[in-house]
C-alpha cells in the first residue's frame, strides 16, 4: 500500500525571474491556484495523505499557503463570502503535510535522499512539484495501479519528440503489455544518439526505499548534481523497473512559454468564463493575423 508522497519543491525558479525572486515558483499561480496545490490535490485524490514537501531558502510562502488562516477565513465571513472563507479553509486542511528544507540545492536526487527519515521502509510516490497533469484517473493513482501489480518501481513517462530527448530523462525497455515497458535503461538529457528511444521521464514516480541505497552510492551527473535518473539505473542492477505510459495530459510549467500554454488551457476548462476567454482569444488571434499580413 502506498501511504506517502514526496514532492520536492526547492529549486531557485530562476527561468522565472524576477517573479520567482522572493516567490517560489511552486506557488506561481494558474489563474487562482497555486501550482503546486494542483500536485497535493493529486496526491489526494489518489488516496494519498500523508505528504512531505522538500523546500529550501525563500520557500516560507508554501507552507504558509498551506497552514490556516483563521483571521481571513474571518473577515471574508464578515465580508459576507462564506464560501470562499469555506474554500480557503480547507486548504490548511487537504493533508498531513509536513515539511524539511534541502540545505544545499545538489539535485533532485539529493532532496529525494531528505526524505528518507519520513517514508522509512515503505514504497512511496515523488511527484515533482512543477508538473501538474489533467486526466480522468489522476495520474498517481495510475502508477499505484501498475506497482500493485508488479511491487516495483513505476516510473511515469510520455512519448516526446526525437529531437526534444536530449531535454528530458530518457527511458527504454522491452514493452510487456499495454502502456506498460519493463525498463532496461534510463539516461539522463542524453543526445539523440544516445538512444533511440523517446519515452520521457514525465515528473511522477514510485520509488522503493532502496533507492536510498542507490542515492547513497550514485555519483554527481549532469550539472555536478545527484540525479535520481542515475541513481535509478543503478537501481536496476538490484530490482526491476517499469516504467508506464499514463493517460492524461501533462502540463511541466517550469519555463515561461509552457507555463502560458497551461494558463490558457486551464482557462478554458473554467465555466464560469471559459465562453468569453475563448471569444477573447479569437479576437487577439485575428488582430494577430491581420498585423501579420
Amino acid at each position: 500500500m502506498i501511504r506517502k508522497a514526496v514532492i520536492p519543491a526547492a529549486g531557485l525558479g530562476t527561468r522565472f525571474l524576477p517573479a520567482t525572486k522572493a516567490q517560489p515558483k511552486e506557488m506561481l499561480p494558474i489563474i487562482d491556484t497555486p501550482t503546486i496545490q494542483y500536485v497535493v490535490q493529486e496526491a489526494i485524490d489518489s488516496g494519498i495523505e500523508d505528504i512531505l514537501i522538500i523546500s529550501g531558502k525563500g520557500k516560507r510562502a508554501i507552507e504558509d499557503h498551506f497552514d490556516r488562516n483563521t483571521e481571513l477565513e474571518s473577515i471574508l465571513e464578515q465580508k459576507g463570502e462564506g464560501d470562499l472563507a469555506t474554500s480557503i479553509g480547507r486548504i490548511g486542511d487537504m493533508a498531513n503535510i509536513h515539511f524539511i528544507r534541502q540545505k544545499q540545492l545538489n539535485g533532485l536526487g539529493d532532496a529525494i535522499y531528505y526524505a528518507k527519515q519520513h517514508t522509512g521502509d515503505e514504497p512511496f510516490v515523488v511527484m515533482l512539484g512543477d508538473t501538474i497533469n489533467d486526466s480522468a484517473i489522476p495520474v498517481t493513482q495510475q502508477l499505484i495501479d501498475v506497482y500493485n501489480q508488479y511491487r516495483q518501481t513505476v516510473v511515469a513517462v510520455e512519448r516526446v519528440p526525437q529531437d526534444k530527448v536530449q531535454m528530458y530523462g530518457i527511458v527504454s525497455g522491452e514493452e510487456i503489455s499495454e502502456r506498460i515497458f519493463k525498463v532496461n535503461q534510463l539516461i539522463e538529457k542524453p543526445q539523440p544518439a544516445q538512444t533511440k528511444s523517446n519515452l520521457a521521464v514525465a515528473g511522477r514516480y514510485i520509488l522503493t526505499p532502496e533507492i536510498y541505497t542507490m542515492l547513497e552510492k550514485v555519483k554527481p551527473g549532469k550539472n555536478n548534481e545527484i540525479q535520481l535518473t542515475d541513481a535509478l539505473q543503478l537501481l536496476l542492477q538490484r530490482e526491476t523497473i517499469y516504467a508506464y505510459i499514463f493517460e492524461g495530459r501533462r502540463y511541466d510549467v517550469g519555463n515561461k512559454l509552457d507555463y502560458l500554454k497551461t494558463t490558457v488551457e486551464m482557462a478554458l476548462k473554467r465555466a464560469e468564463f471559459s465562453r468569453q476567454f475563448l471569444d477573447y482569444l479569437k479576437t487577439v488571434v485575428g488582430k494577430a493575423e491581420h498585423n501579420q499580413l
